[in-house]
């Protein structure tokens, strides 16, 4: 038998910034992120639907700050797509990227540019990874969830199959700007449904950041700035620790930890069809996993009842309707999102859970039984957890 074996490795760089008035001609901040033999570099920019919506002058800014930086960036053409959940579902708009790239020759030298939440981020950045085998791309993110979390990791992704996230690629970014004034034309319910992601982080990893969101909560539901930035800064310095430091930046192992309170939230996306935000269904898969966790004996009921009392005060979901939803006797078909999970990890099951406040363990099954319970104490909620839901 002959064999010939290799092993290399690949160093990524990038970093995440954070500035205000983004396209503003003083600010050179985009500009200095273009790197390319090929200078200027071809730009081709995809901006969210919403995010044009809410700010009518983004095309013209976009138009004068190439311009005014013309010796680094040469604008090929400014596309617009559909925003939510749904980009990440509409294969149109996917190939109308695709097309764009091929239509103006845009190459590994040249740069895409998107603007928009984590949906159109996610679908736009996996077209870039898929065109040439890697188009430069640089993301914009424009809502609290895209700035703290997904916005700011490695992950592209589509959806098919009816399965959240089936279609994806480990790509990172060129770079990651994060333009404060973007929140400003956000609704309050998107405003508030992205820190669901910052108390998801602090419960696994930092104590002191989950004490400090309880501290603010009040700012942070009265849209206060400086509160929102720092959460933001810290969500997203813990996310960025977290994938170059645990050994697995591309998940190649079973265990996701920044996936805490994930399984039941993708599956009430799907059940749902969307209807609720990425951040309100990670809201109730986090009080569904803490109240798990304490029937199951290791988390205490202090830390669980400040866990749900801090969802409560910033006015996220503790359930909607389709959680409660039944096929059989005494099984929720949102257990089923369980199987699924692990089917998109692979390997063997594994979820993260918590013992206390900024200590997160692993568990490799779920005993249905304390999830039962946990979804009926929730059942029993319902009358107040769904008085208000979207």
């Amino acid at each position: 038998m002959k064999q010939i074996s290799q092993r290399f490795s690949v160093t990524y760089h990038y970093a995440a910034y954070f500035t205000e008035n983004l396209f503003s001609i003083e600010n050179s901040l985009l500009a200095n992120t273009i790197f390319s033999e090929n200078l200027p570099a071809k730009c081709l920019f995809v901006v969210d639907s919403g995010v044009a919506e809410a700010w009518p002058q983004l095309t013209q800014a976009i138009r004068q700050h190439t311009n005014a930086h013309a010796d680094k960036m040469h604008l090929t053409a400014i596309l617009t797509t559909e925003g939510g959940e749904n980009a990440k579902n509409n294969q149109q708009a996917l190939h109308h990227i695709l097309e764009a790239i091929h239509t103006y020759g845009i190459c590994r030298h040249s740069y895409l540019i998107a603007i928009g939440g984590g949906a159109v981020l996610d679908m736009a950045g996996y077209a870039a990874a898929i065109a040439h085998r890697g188009v430069r791309h640089i993301r914009i993110p424009t809502t609290v969830l895209a700035q703290n979390d997904s916005g700011v990791g490695v992950k592209n992704s589509f959806n098919a199959f009816g399965k959240k996230n089936f279609l994806g690629t480990f790509q990172p970014p060129v770079a990651v700007i994060n333009d404060s004034k973007f929140l400003e034309t956000l609704s309050q319910r998107d405003w508030l449904s992205g820190i669901s992601e910052a108390i998801k982080v602090a419960l696994i990893k930092d104590a002191t950041f989950f004490e400090q969101i309880e501290k603010d909560a009040n700012a942070l539901t009265a849209r206060d700035s400086h509160a929102m930035q720092a959460l933001i800064y810290r969500c997203a310095e813990l996310h960025m620790e977290h994938i170059a430091q645990n050994g697995d930046p591309f998940e190649r192992g079973s265990a996701r930890p920044l996936d805490f309170g994930h399984w039941a939230a993708h599956k009430l996306e799907s059940m749902s069809n969307y209807r609720i935000r990425h951040g309100e269904a990670v809201a109730i898969g986090i009080a569904l996993d803490c109240l798990y966790t304490f029937y199951e004996g290791y988390l205490n009921a202090a830390d669980l009842n400040r866990v749900i009392m801090l969802i409560k005060q910033l006015s996220l979901p503790l359930a909607i309707p389709e959680l409660f939803r039944q096929t059989s006797a005494n099984h929720y078909d949102v257990m089923s999102g369980i199987d699924e999970f692990r089917e998109h990890l692979g390997g063997k099951l594994t979820i993260t859970l918590i013992r206390s406040i900024g200590e997160g363990f692993e568990v490799h099954q779920i005993n249905e039984a304390s999830m039962q319970k946990a979804i009926d104490w929730l059942k029993q909620q319902s009358s107040e957890v769904l008085q208000n839901q979207p």
